[in-house]
C-alpha cells in the first residue's frame, strides 16, 4: 500500500488547515454550537466560496471537483482537529454520494446546490426498532396519486436541525429486513406540509439531530429505482463510516499535542509532569493508539473503491480500531489533564465528547466487530 499524497492533496490539506487555524475560533465555535442555529452558516459558505471542499469529492458530472476517498479523508482529519461542528460528512460525503448515484434530474440539481453551499442535506436512516441496522426498515411507502405517503419514524437524524433536504429510507415492497424494496426518498423541508413533524435535539458533543415522523411527499421525491436503494445506502453507510473515522483520527491528534504540551508546562514536586516516567509511557501508548488508527484509516481509504465485501471488511477494522483508539486517547487525556480535563475552559472536555459520539456513528464498535467477524469468517 501506498499512503504518500500527490501534490494537489497536500494544497488541499495546507489551504484547508491555514483556513481553519485563521478562521475556525474554538471559543467562537462552542458557542456557535450552543445558539439557537446551532452552526456558523458563514463558515459553511466559505467552505463553498473560498475552499472548494463541499465538491471535493462530487463527480465533475454533478458540479463537483471529482475527488476521491483520500481527498474525503484529508479533509475530514483536518475538519476533525479543528473540531467542526458543520455537517460536511452527512452532507458532502454521505447525502452528496447518494444523490449523485441516483441521477436523474432532481438529485443532480440537489448535487449542484451542495456543492454550492446553498442546500444542505442529511440522511434519515435510523427507526426506533432498527438499531444499528439500516436494512431493518419499517417505514412505508405508498402510492396516493401523484404523491407517495410516507408512514413511519426515523429517529436520530444527525444534522436535520440545520438541514434544507433529508434523504429518507422507507420500504416500497418487501418484509421488514429485505435488502429488496428499500426506497429512497428526498424530503424538502421548507415545502413538506404539516404532516411531517419533527423534534430537534442537542446531543451530548454539541451536535444537532431530530426524530422525524414522516408524511405525504411528492413524486419526484424518489430518487433512482423504486426497491433498489440498498446497493447505494450500503456504500453511503461505508463511506461515511470512513470519513467519521478520519475525523477520530485529526481529533485524536489535536488531544495527543494538547496533552504534551500540558504535561510540558504543569508542575508538580517542581518538576514537569511530562519528566515523570509512568506518564511519558501513557503518552506514547496514546501515540501508538493514534497511529494504529491512521494506518486502519488508510487501509479502509483505499479499498472504498473495491468490492463491496472488501469495502466492509476494511471500514469495520478501521471503526473498531478507531473505536478503541477514541477511548483510549480520550480517557488518558482527560485524566493526564487532572480536574481540569473535563471543563468548559480546555479543549480537551470538548474533543473528548465527539470522540466519545464519534464511537457510535455509522455503528458502534461493537457492531462493526461483529460485522467484521461474520465477513472473514
Amino acid at each position: 500500500m501506498d499512503f504518500t499524497i500527490d501534490d494537489e492533496q497536500e494544497l488541499l490539506r495546507t489551504g484547508l488547515t491555514r483556513f481553519l487555524s485563521a478562521r475556525y475560533d474554538l471559543e467562537k465555535s462552542r458557542a456557535a454550537a450552543r445558539s439557537d442555529e446551532g452552526w456558523q452558516p458563514e463558515i459553511w459558505r466559505a467552505f463553498a466560496g473560498e475552499l472548494g471542499i463541499l465538491g471535493a469529492t462530487v463527480p465533475e458530472a454533478c458540479g463537483g471537483i471529482g475527488g476521491g476517498p483520500v481527498e474525503m479523508m484529508l479533509i475530514c482529519e483536518a475538519l476533525g482537529r479543528a473540531l467542526v461542528v458543520e455537517p460536511y460528512v452527512d452532507t458532502a460525503v454521505v447525502a452528496a454520494g447518494l444523490l449523485s448515484r441516483a441521477g436523474g434530474p432532481f438529485a443532480t440539481a440537489l448535487v449542484h446546490d451542495i456543492v454550492s453551499g446553498t442546500a444542505v442535506v442529511t440522511l434519515a436512516a435510523t427507526e426506533p426498532a432498527s438499531g444499528e441496522h439500516w436494512q431493518n426498515v419499517s417505514t412505508v411507502a405508498e402510492r396516493d396519486g401523484d404523491d407517495w405517503v410516507l408512514t413511519g419514524e426515523k429517529i436520530v437524524s444527525a444534522s436535520t436541525p440545520l438541514a434544507s433536504h433529508v434523504l429518507v429510507t422507507a420500504r416500497t415492497s418487501g418484509e421488514r429486513c429485505d435488502a429488496d424494496g428499500i426506497s429512497l426518498f428526498a424530503v424538502d423541508l421548507a415545502s413538506a406540509g404539516a404532516g411531517l413533524q419533527m423534534h430537534h435535539f442537542r446531543t451530548i458533543d454539541d451536535r444537532r439531530a431530530s426524530d422525524i415522523t414522516l408524511s405525504r411527499v411528492p413524486a419526484t421525491a424518489l430518487l433512482g429505482d423504486d426497491g433498489r436503494a440498498w446497493a447505494s445506502l450500503s456504500r453511503a453507510r461505508d463511506e461515511g463510516a470512513a470519513a467519521i473515522c478520519a475525523e477520530a483520527v485529526g481529533a485524536m491528534r489535536k488531544v495527543l499535542a494538547d496533552t504534551v504540551d500540558y504535561a510540558k508546562q504543569r508542575k508538580q514536586f517542581g518538576q514537569p509532569i511530562g519528566s515523570f516516567q509512568v506518564l511519558q509511557h501513557r503518552m506514547v501508548d496514546m501515540y501508538m493508539e493514534v497511529e494504529q488508527a491512521a494506518a486502519a484509516v488508510h487501509l479502509a481509504v483505499l479499498h472504498l473503491d473495491d468490492d463491496d465485501v472488501t469495502r466492509a471488511r476494511t471500514v469495520s477494522a478501521a471503526k473498531a480500531t478507531v473505536g478503541r483508539a477514541a477511548r483510549f486517547v480520550g480517557q488518558q487525556a482527560v485524566q493526564l489533564h487532572g480536574g481540569m480535563g473535563m471543563t468548559e475552559e480546555l479543549a480537551i472536555g470538548h474533543y473528548f465528547k465527539r470522540l466519545t459520539a464519534l464511537q457510535y456513528e455509522f455503528g458502534s464498535t461493537d457492531f462493526h466487530i461483529d460485522r467484521y467477524a461474520a465477513l472473514t469468517g
